[in-house]
Parts: structure tokens; C-alpha cells; sequence
């Protein structure tokens, strides 16, 4: 494999990546405050809808990405209130927000659109344009490190840095904040914290809202700049993958990011067959190439890369004392 293929390589896994990291860093938030997540396959589904739809008719894509975030963060409230406030099951739970979605997204793009349940394409200001960092161009001719510059670190749109920023920002607000701190507690045991007169309630809504607003970013990612409008099931399943990656990660914001890098490579290595084939010497099936990320998936949640111990107060609902 020569360079420049090496960089494009690279360069997709980024793209690909981006949509599984924000929502691997969603459901990190989430389940550190003790409320399990399944349903980040139908906010970003949602997002991803009204996203383009919003942006398209209005033609400003900005706007369109607070319509994905409000969607998001709508099925975000309606799981805190099923699982937080009525303490239902949050695996029940984040099931229905997936069929929900899965279901209304369409329903109501036929009925605006008319097109099969897709929206029109999106051109011009209804989508993110890459961004050219300062002298990726001037830069581009010296060896090794400005090609690596132009074609690896410049030239994305603005929601894959603000993903990759997040990374940093996340680990600082749980483990250097007294929020975080406190999140952290709460998904280990509520009982203190309430004890301690913190609101448990309070700080798993918030934890939940802060999962809906990175579910709604990787949503209109995937529609407004990864591809031009939505279509029927676009997420794909990343919302699962992003699940098992987080799991693979133990919960922890920089080992998310790896992960999530590792299954944007298997998904680039799912379009570009020819990169295994160059460098194995064999031609490999695409459809097993196609089944890879599911198939570490499986792996991961067999428990085969290791014991990982989600937060012990996770998935249950909290009872305060009388």
C-alpha cells in the first residue's frame, strides 16, 4: 500500500468514525449516571431526519442542526421520563424510541416529500463544507508531514472536530469537574449522593439531555455532511456499534476513541476491498467485510477482550428512601 492510499484510508476512517464516536461519548454520559442507553440508534435516526429536512427547506444548514439536536433531545426526555421518573425498564424503554424512530422518520418524510421516505438532496448552504485548516495548501508539497496535514487533519467539516474536541472535553467534565464528579456517583451509588442532599433525579436528566445533544450531532452529521439528505435506516446500526465500543472501551472517553477509530477502519475496509487484497495477497469476500464490525460486535459483548464492569447502580431505577 502506497502513501497516498495509506492517507485516504486514514482520512475515511476519520469520516466514518465521527458518527460512532459521538454517539459511543453519548451513551458514556448516559450510563455513567446508571441509565442504560439503546435507543442511541433512534436519536441519531431522528436527528439525522429532521436535520435535512430542516435544513433543506429552510436552506441553512445551521438551522438544521438544531432541529436534529431538539429531535434527539425530545426522545431523550421521553426515555428520562419513562425510566427516571416512572422507573420503567431502560432497555424496554430505549427499544421503543428505536421503532419510534425508525418508523416516524419515514411517515413523515413521505408526507413532506413524497419521495419514498427520503428527502430531496441537500446542496450549497444546507450542508457542512469541509474546512481548509491555515497552509494546507502551502504546506502540501513538503514531505511526509504536509500531506498528512492536508489530506488527514485539513479539509473535514466543522461536527468532525467538534467530535474529536469532545473527546477531551469529556474526560475534563467527568473526572475534573464536581458535575462529573458527581455524575460519576450517581451511576455507582445514588443512595450517597441523595444522602449527601445532590439531586439523583437531577443530575441523570442532565446526564440524559447531554446524551441527546451528542446523538443529535452525530445524527446531522451523517445527513448534512457525511451524505447529502437522509435516507430510510441510514444510521445503519451505529447506534449498537457505538454501544459495543463503549463497552469495549470500559467507559472511559480516550480508549472511546480508539474504538471507534478501529470500527471506522472496518467500515472503510467494507468499501475498499482492494486495500486487504493489496495488502494480504488474497481476495476476500466483501460480505464478510460487510459483517466484520458486527462480527467484533458479537466479540466484545461475549466478553472476549476482556471483564469490562459497567457502573454498579446501571439500569436501575432509583427508590429514595423514606
Amino acid at each position: 500500500m502506497d502513501f497516498v492510499t495509506l492517507l485516504q484510508v486514514l482520512d475515511s476512517t476519520v469520516r466514518l468514525a465521527t458518527p460512532l464516536l459521538l454517539a459511543c461519548l453519548a451513551g458514556l454520559f448516559s450510563e455513567r449516571a446508571g441509565i442504560f442507553d439503546i435507543g442511541l440508534e433512534g436519536k441519531m435516526l431522528a436527528a439525522a431526519f429532521f436535520s435535512a429536512a430542516i435544513a433543506y427547506m429552510s436552506g441553512n444548514v445551521w438551522l438544521g442542526l438544531l432541529a436534529g439536536i431538539g429531535a434527539s433531545m425530545a426522545l431523550s426526555l421521553l426515555h428520562g421520563l419513562a425510566s427516571i421518573q416512572f422507573r420503567g425498564n431502560q432497555l424496554i424503554s430505549g427499544v421503543a424510541i428505536n421503532f419510534l424512530a425508525a418508523g416516524i422518520t419515514v411517515l413523515v418524510a413521505e408526507d413532506w416529500f413524497s419521495q419514498g421516505g427520503r428527502t430531496p438532496s441537500l446542496q450549497g448552504a444546507a450542508r457542512f463544507d469541509p474546512i481548509m485548516l491555515p497552509f494546507a495548501e502551502t504546506l502540501q508539497s513538503v514531505p511526509v508531514l504536509g500531506p498528512i496535514y492536508y489530506e488527514l487533519i485539513s479539509g473535514h467539516s466543522i461536527l468532525v472536530y467538534i467530535a474529536f474536541a469532545m473527546v477531551p472535553l469529556t474526560w475534563w467534565v467527568l473526572f475534573r469537574t464536581r458535575f462529573g464528579l458527581r455524575l460519576r456517583a450517581v451511576g455507582e451509588n445514588p443512595a450517597a449522593v441523595d444522602t449527601a442532599g445532590v439531586s439523583v433525579i437531577g443530575l441523570r436528566y442532565a446526564a440524559v439531555m447531554i446524551c441527546g445533544v451528542l446523538c443529535g450531532i452525530a445524527g446531522a452529521y451523517l445527513a448534512t455532511s457525511l451524505q447529502a439528505g437522509f435516507v430510510k435506516d441510514m444510521s445503519a446500526g451505529r447506534g449498537f456499534i457505538a454501544l459495543a465500543a463503549l463497552i469495549f472501551a470500559k467507559w472511559r472517553p480516550w480508549h472511546a476513541l480508539g474504538t471507534c477509530l478501529l470500527f471506522g477502519l472496518f467500515q472503510v475496509v467494507e468499501l475498499r476491498p482492494d486495500v486487504i487484497e493489496t495488502m494480504l495477497g488474497v481476495k476476500v469476500q466483501v460480505q464478510f467485510l460487510s459483517a466484520l464490525p458486527y462480527i467484533l460486535t458479537v466479540v466484545i459483548l461475549a466478553g472476549f477482550v476482556g471483564k469490562a464492569i459497567p457502573p454498579r447502580a446501571g439500569g436501575e431505577p432509583y427508590v429514595k428512601e423514606r
